[in-house]
């Protein structure tokens, strides 16, 4: 078994670099960088969280509509697999702690497959969006020309209050962003549920009536957060799951122990805070709005 002697036949701890004078001082400066990492990465998502909030306020109903438009099945399936990955990973630091390869190894296996699964969803998830025509940078929906008897026409106008589970003809030859569906704001302002901001920013001043192609604006301000904010969420994952494999290869040559396992413990930190980010994006992005659709919206 090798020893950490140098040429002057010192002991040297494992893992210990050269320019700290201890393992204790090397572990605190390597705990305070995570950290600092940690809080950049808080501000960073806390703006995102601010911009949503601050959309949301205005426009809670068309966000509503979008919520309740995202599979909420999949987004708690997805949910469940975090929490079960941070499980694995919590375990992987302990026995890094106790030095136990095998189980190591086993553990970091698991969380990259409990990560991996969640990616494999959220591709699923953002497949059905491209479908349906929610993404909202125009060109990059599913493309889909007229019917022969209409292909030198316009596409025929869909009533405002077309409710979200009704069918019709996907046509979208231009893979623009589609929304017809105004039903919860139409049952918003039946009840007097819309505020001041949003009869501005819904209503045609000409009519007098919420207008389809205003209210589908604000519901694609909804899909641009969820864009931008589960996919600076997702890259994150696969950042994570370059680490994990990072960790596999060093847990499968047993660099980790008792005396030097600093690297899981970090790598654990950065698991745990992406996975609570998603703690908080679950319920503010998936079950936004259902009580509505729960008592006949």
């Amino acid at each position: 078994m090798a020893t950490h002697v140098d040429t002057h036949g010192e002991y040297h701890p494992p893992g210990l670099q050269h320019q700290f004078e201890d393992m204790k001082q090397q572990e605190e400066s390597v705990s305070i960088g995570m950290w600092m990492f940690l809080v950049q990465e808080i501000m960073f998502f806390g703006g995102l969280f601010t911009v949503y909030l601050v959309f949301r306020s205005r426009f809670p109903m068309a966000f509503a509509a979008g919520s309740n438009h995202l599979n909420v099945v999949m987004g708690f399936a997805n949910t469940l697999v975090l929490i079960v990955s941070s499980l694995t990973m919590a375990l992987t630091v302990y026995y890094a702690q106790k030095g136990n390869r095998n189980m190591q190894v086993i553990l970091i296996i698991l969380t990259m497959i409990f990560g991996a699964t969640f990616l494999g969803v959220k591709v699923v998830e953002y497949k059905e969006k491209y479908d349906d025509g929610l993404v909202p940078v125009t060109g990059l929906n599913r493309k889909v020309k007229a019917s022969a008897g209409e292909e030198h026409g316009e596409e025929p106008a869909k009533p405002c209050w077309e409710g979200a589970h009704e069918e019709h003809e996907y046509i979208n030859p231009k893979g623009e962003f589609q929304w017809h569906d105004c039903s919860l704001a139409k049952k918003a302002e039946n009840e007097g549920f819309l505020t001041p901001t949003e009869k501005i920013g819904y209503y045609n001043p000409a009519s007098g009536q919420i207008d389809a192609n205003k209210f589908r604006d604000k519901v694609r301000i909804y899909f641009w957060i969820y864009f931008a904010m589960t996919g600076l969420h997702a890259l994150h994952m696969i950042v994570g799951l370059i680490l994990m494999s990072w960790l596999l290869y060093k847990a499968w040559k047993n660099t980790f122990s008792a005396e030097y396992y600093m690297p899981v413990e970090m790598s654990g930190l950065y698991w745990h805070f992406v996975d609570i980010v998603w703690i908080f994006l679950f319920p503010l992005l998936y079950l936004l709005g259902r009580h509505f659709i729960a008592h006949g919206g």
